[in-house]
């Protein structure tokens, strides 16, 4: 391996530990997750519209491809919120493991979408996320509503991830996320009202943030959402989508040894969820090596 190929690992680790930082920097914020993902969404808008400034990438796309980026964007500040209220209900380690199952879901959806059969290895990664999960459930565990979320917010990445991989084979990677950051503000806008009314804390919203929560905030917007995803553009032209989506199924799991090193995290959760996650990230890492032999088999 090269010094150029070492650079490119190296940066492509740096995304990763980046976009698993997310559930620590936001256990970090004060202000609820409504609130947290309106201020994430509107600078990554403005973030994105300035990199395809800088880039002089072309706006202009159909009509109706812009309400489908729009659209989609609805799922992306709905993951987010179900991703971040996850972490504060409960602890960030619990959310990402959720979060770990959208590799479960997208193994299921992306055949269902493409209108071919279910193999027996995503049944089998099936089976073993279903045991981790049911051994995290069954013992003293008391963040059911935590992990539930956690996991509603893996199978919407799950599904915003297969809408994307057909969006980009015939529209520009940054416009479809321009457009969907500005989907995904838009709809946290309209949601206010009704989040305000039925579940902000004493009935008010929380929109003014410690100069702190900014920091976080801005951090999680410019360099987690438009600094990690262009230079994630970048890379996905010098390396292998194997190595790629290896990487990315280690996400949830730097993200848990961030928030035991960085939050204490350990002293809440007992064997069993420790147990459960080791069964859930074992079936996620080995199924890319799996598919990719599998693969490989059919063509030899």
């Amino acid at each position: 391996m090269n010094t150029a190929q070492t650079s490119d690992y190296l940066k492509l680790h740096f995304i990763v530990f980046l976009w698993g930082s997310t559930a620590v920097i936001g256990k970090l914020i004060s202000i609820p997750a409504v609130e947290m993902i309106f201020y994430r969404m509107l600078l990554a808008s403005i973030g994105m519209i300035a990199l395809m400034l800088i880039k002089k990438e072309n706006f202009l796309i159909p009509t109706k491809d812009i309400i489908k980026l729009l659209l989609v964007g609805i799922l992306v500040a709905t993951h987010w919120i179900a991703f971040f209220v996850s972490g504060q209900i409960s602890t960030a380690s619990v959310s990402l493991v959720g979060f770990a199952t959208a590799s479960l879901w997208t193994a299921i959806i992306e055949p269902l979408s493409n209108r071919k059969k279910i193999q027996p290895l995503e049944i089998g990664l099936g089976i073993f996320v279903i045991i981790g999960l049911y051994i995290i459930f069954s013992f003293d565990f008391e963040y059911f509503l935590g992990l539930g979320l956690g996991i509603f917010s893996g199978i919407l990445i799950a599904i915003f991830a297969v809408i994307n991989s057909h969006l980009v084979r015939r529209i520009p990677s940054t416009t479809i996320t321009m457009y969907e950051m500005l989907g995904g503000f838009l709809f946290t806008v309209a949601f206010l009202p009704i989040y305000k009314m039925f579940w902000a804390t004493g009935g008010e919203l929380q929109l003014s943030p410690t100069q702190l929560d900014w920091l976080y905030i801005s951090i999680l917007a410019i360099v987690c959402s438009v600094y990690a995803y262009s230079l994630s553009v970048e890379l996905m032209k010098k390396i292998s989508v194997f190595t790629i989506q290896l990487a990315l199924n280690l996400e949830p799991l730097y993200g848990i040894v961030m928030a035991v090193i960085l939050l204490n995290e350990g002293k809440y959760l007992n064997i069993s969820f420790y147990i459960g996650t080791a069964i859930i990230f074992l079936a996620v890492l080995l199924y890319p090596y799996l598919r990719n032999r599998l693969v490989k088999s059919d063509f030899a």
